[in-house]
């Protein structure tokens, strides 16, 4: 490029780079900003695969010992802040190999042997992303337990069930604590298959075809932990879908958190107050001294649309790539990063709230008889009790539920003469099923909400997650 043309495209460009366009090269080219967190992961290949080429006898084990060496070295001082990446060098593979240079000299230069960068940042990222899967089913499983408490000490307490945000039928606390344990289960599940499935080795790979030397790909494989090593090498160098099943599982998980944070949002109001929110996880108001705002479970839902983002961004990163490895992929770490980030503070903040929330017992069984909750009690019963047929049973308790509307009271308050007048051979044990103790003992139905039902629950998730 002419000195005119570097003039103009750096006034173009702006004063933010100020040696025209080597230095937006630069930084667009490089990634040590943000993948040296793969640090750690970058030295464990690079040892497991020092070790094989000196099995293999491609290297000398004085090489292997050196690099060893050099390499923890390398880690120590990553870890213990001392290091100083380098722009330049673009990556945290380049970061390393060139302070190892420094430190063991010639040996180093026999490291990249039967590898590519293509291969090693595969296996460098699979074994981040791999850590980040555990992580997220321990966090699951913490937050799994914070709510099998509440069940468990909530099994018989009423409360409304909704649809549609309106009373629809009674249940227990238990109950509905345990229909986020079932999601978070899911959960943990697609995780796990995840996991299992993404744990193949991609080093060995090299660029794309394999390579000359006469490596051990299921030494490597076996050192770092992983089941096998990856079957195809054009493969295995252009796979990502270990990072997107990780966003889509972490998108599903991040979609229920949302849900139960709408949930302790409308539950902590002052018009439901179901739940008190701990301090811990609330804050005030700076000028309204009576608010006690649930900020926490609003974080959360804000926050899921940072890994929904990130699960949308990486699919359109990888839609049109032919195989194997383009520099577009160099744009599949800082998404995935924040998704995790994101995801573990999300779950980690639900846990603390569930497990410090308070349940307002009384204020669950107020609103549990409201809004003529044992509506569909009655009009079971109308079809047990005297054989009608469901749809002239859901007629009646229609009829009966407008009269209760009119006077301004609820179905249990209606007198016995007043349902006769409605269908006459309605007798006072209709009575038996209309309190919200009786509907919700009564639904013993397996998944049901009856306190036995939800006791035998719990039991078996505390058995499941040990």
């Amino acid at each position: 490029m002419s000195d005119a043309r570097a003039e103009a495209a750096n006034q173009m460009w702006g004063g933010r780079f100020s040696s025209g366009v080597d230095a937006i090269m630069e930084a667009i080219n490089a990634s040590i900003g943000f993948d040296r967190r793969l640090a750690r992961q970058d030295v464990e290949g690079s040892r497991a695969h020092a070790a094989m080429l000196a099995a293999t006898g491609i290297i000398s084990d004085s090489d292997a010992e050196a690099m060893r060496e050099g390499l923890l070295t390398i880690l120590s001082e990553i870890e213990g802040g001392a290091f100083e990446f380098s722009t330049a060098l673009e990556d945290i593979h380049m970061n390393v190999e060139a302070r190892l240079k420094t430190l063991i000299g010639e040996p180093a230069g026999r490291l990249h042997t039967g590898r590519s960068r293509n291969d090693q940042v595969a296996t460098d990222f699979k074994l981040w992303v791999r850590d980040q899967y555990d992580a997220a089913i321990a966090g699951v499983e913490a937050l799994q337990r914070a709510l099998l408490a509440q069940a468990e000490a909530g099994a018989d307490w009423v409360m409304p069930g909704f649809t549609h945000l309106q009373v629809a039928q009674p249940v227990t606390w238990g109950h509905h604590m345990l229909a986020y344990v079932e999601m978070l289960g899911r959960d943990a599940g697609r995780l796990r298959d995840a996991r299992a499935r993404m744990n193949e080795s991609p080093l060995g790979a090299a660029a794309l075809a394999g390579t000359s030397f006469p490596i051990d790909r299921h030494m490597t494989a076996a050192a770092l932990g992983f089941d096998r090593p990856a079957a195809n090498s054009l493969d295995a160098v252009s796979d990502r879908d270990f990072a997107l099943e990780f966003l889509s599982a972490a998108s599903i998980c991040a979609m229920h958190l949302s849900r139960l944070a709408e949930e302790l949002v409308i539950w902590s109001s002052a018009q439901f107050r179901f739940v008190t929110l701990s301090d811990a996880f609330s804050t005030g108001s700076s000028i309204m001294p009576q608010k006690k705002n649930p900020d926490a479970a609003e974080l959360i839902r804000a926050k899921i649309g940072r890994i929904f983002g990130a699960n949308v961004s990486l699919m359109v990163v990888m839609k049109g790539l032919p195989l194997a490895y383009s520099k577009d992929m160099q744009e599949d770490k800082e998404q995935v990063f924040d998704a995790a980030d994101s995801l573990m503070l999300a779950l980690a903040a639900m846990t603390g709230m569930v497990a410090d929330m308070s349940a307002n017992r009384p204020a669950l069984e107020a609103a549990a008889a409201s809004g003529f909750s044992t509506a569909t009690d009655l009009a079971d019963w109308l079809v047990r009790a005297l054989g009608l047929p469901f749809r002239e049973a859901h007629h009646v308790t229609g009829a009966l539920v407008a009269m209760a509307e009119a006077a301004g009271c609820d179905l249990p308050d209606l007198t016995l003469e007043q349902m006769q007048s409605v269908h006459a051979k309605i007798d006072s044990s209709v009575f038996e099923v209309l309190g919200v103790a009786n509907s919700v003992a009564s639904r013993t139905s397996y998944g049901g909400t009856a306190p036995v039902r939800v006791r035998e629950q719990v039991a078996a998730w505390k058995k499941r997650l040990g």
